[in-house]
This record gives structure tokens, C-alpha cells and sequence, in this order.
């Protein structure tokens, strides 16, 4: 091997080394922003659980939602009327992204 490869060769790994050490520099720059963050990250989680647990109990009792939407419709048809068009609209908005997001290309068939 002659100097001029060898000279290469460490050039090399040094810079290899360099690569390295700011690839971990950076990493725990990212674990440290991460960290500061996980409150907000715990909020979301917070909400989301709530959020899930409120459709359960709306699944189990729909009794109480249409007695809750009757008693609207009576004491407030306009309001009730305007909120009733926005909630379908949100739900059938929510139906068309839930199926542009759930398709899955269908399997290969094997022949």
C-alpha cells in the first residue's frame, strides 16, 4: 500500500468518525427536544382517551343522545335544524377521508 492510500484511507475515517460523532450529537439534541415536548404529547393522549371513552358511552346509550335531540328540536328548532346540517355534513366529510385513508390496494393474485 502506498502512502498516498493510506493518507486516503484515514482521511476517510476520520471523516467517517466526524459523521459519527454529529450523528450522535444530533440524536440526543432530538431526544432532548422530544422530551420537552412530552407534556403536550401527554395532553393529546389525554384528550384522545376522553374522546374515545365519550363514543363508547354514546354507543351504549342512544336512548339518552335522541332524548337529548328531541328536547333540542323542541326548545330550539332553528338552532337545533342549523347544528343538525353541520353534524352531517362533518359526518359524512369524516366517512369519505376514513375511506380515502382505510383503502388498501388489493392482493396480487397468484397465477
Amino acid at each position: 500500500m502506498t502512502t498516498k492510500s493510506m493518507s486516503k484511507n484515514v482521511e476517510l475515517a476520520l471523516k467517517k468518525q466526524r459523521l459519527q460523532l454529529r450523528a450522535a450529537a444530533q440524536r440526543v439534541m432530538i431526544l432532548h427536544a422530544l422530551e420537552s415536548a412530552a407534556p403536550a404529547f401527554n395532553a393529546v393522549e389525554k384528550i384522545r382517551s376522553g374522546w374515545n371513552s365519550g363514543w363508547k358511552w354514546a354507543k351504549t346509550h342512544p336512548a339518552w343522545l335522541a332524548g337529548i335531540a328531541v328536547a333540542l328540536l323542541v326548545a330550539r328548532p332553528r338552532s337545533f335544524s342549523r347544528w343538525a346540517k353541520r353534524g352531517f355534513l362533518a359526518w359524512q366529510t369524516w366517512r369519505k377521508l376514513r375511506g380515502a385513508v382505510d383503502l388498501k390496494p388489493a392482493p396480487e393474485s397468484r397465477s
